[in-house]
């Protein structure tokens, strides 16, 4: 069988003042949860100075991006309020910004949380509700952040998980996403400030979400960079049978196969891993010249 490939189209970002250029290799979004219920680490980073530290063990290890979340995805617990998401996201977006210097994006669909973390020094708005709300994009005209458009057809904190929902994924993905790119621009957003982001069991089945990212190259004929957030996901899950601290292999995979399908942006919780895979793939790809001095320091040649 033929595996189809698709080098990453370039394409230039606009951020709240900053323009970014991706294409030209993968770049790492790495998460710190601001909510103590996250799916993946249940509050492993209490209070704002864990998270902190937590966001420079990530841009140490490779990380290009920082995004910062304050309320859970979990279905099982209500909407955190405006101004309790707002306390917990703008004091670590400030000191991400100002003391790492890091860019910063805020998973958010709340437009006056995304109000105060752009006032705080976020570039980038993600937003996981498929922009349901346009006043977001509203706030990303008028402070040129870019703004992360993703396909769900369930309201946030609503799990639909519907197998015979779709008749075509990939057209209601690219369907959702054009229509939202148009609500957008209504908006006074630029199509520079856009990323788009296919959604990874958000609104899907696992089996649906498998059908989808096989055809991600497809998603390419909308003219925006694709953001890919596979890391520890359902399906992921649902194919091994691990829960989300053990799925690093499996999301390996995922990215792997995501950067054949040219995928610009992965989002992952486990930077380290994914940047050693990132460096060994490319090596072995020839992408870049490898050192014929290469060696291995002989303090990591064996188990002490």
């Amino acid at each position: 069988m033929n595996v189809r490939r698709a080098a990453a189209p370039r394409h230039t970002v606009a951020a709240a003042g900053s323009t970014f250029a991706l294409g030209a290799r993968p770049w790492l979004m790495g998460i710190v949860n601001a909510s103590p219920d996250s799916f993946s680490d249940a509050g492993a980073y209490p209070g704002l100075d864990a998270q902190v530290a937590r966001a420079a063990e990530l841009l140490a290890a490779g990380a290009d991006i920082i995004d910062v979340g304050g309320e859970s995805g979990i279905t099982l617990r209500p909407p955190v309020a405006v101004d309790e998401e707002i306390a917990r996201v703008v004091p670590l977006v400030r000191r991400l910004a100002g003391e790492l210097g890091a860019i910063v994006s805020v998973d958010t669909y709340k437009p006056p949380v995304a109000q105060a973390a752009i006032e705080a020094g976020a570039a980038i708005v993600n937003d996981v509700s498929g922009l349901r709300d346009p006043a977001l994009a509203g706030v990303c005209a008028r402070t040129g952040a870019a703004l992360v458009l993703m396909h769900t057809r369930a309201a946030p904190k609503q799990r639909l998980q519907d197998p015979g929902f779709y008749d075509d994924i990939v057209a209601d993905v690219l369907g959702f996403l054009a229509e939202r790119m148009q609500v957008a621009r209504d908006h006074g957003v630029a199509d520079e400030q856009m990323i788009l982001d296919p959604g990874p069991d958000f609104a899907k089945t696992p089996a649906q979400t498998i059908a989808l990212l096989s055809r991600l190259d497809e998603l390419h004929e909308l003219g925006r960079p694709l953001l890919l957030a596979v890391s520890r996901k359902d399906f992921v899950g649902a194919l091994t049978g691990r829960a989300p601290a053990d799925r690093l292999a499996g999301t390996l995979a995922a990215i792997g196969h995501g950067l054949d399908a040219g995928a610009h942006v992965l989002r992952v919780h486990d930077v380290v891993a994914a940047a050693d895979y990132l460096v060994v793939r490319a090596a072995l790809r020839g992408e870049g010249a490898v050192d014929a001095r290469l060696a291995l320091d002989d303090t990591i040649r064996h188990a002490r």
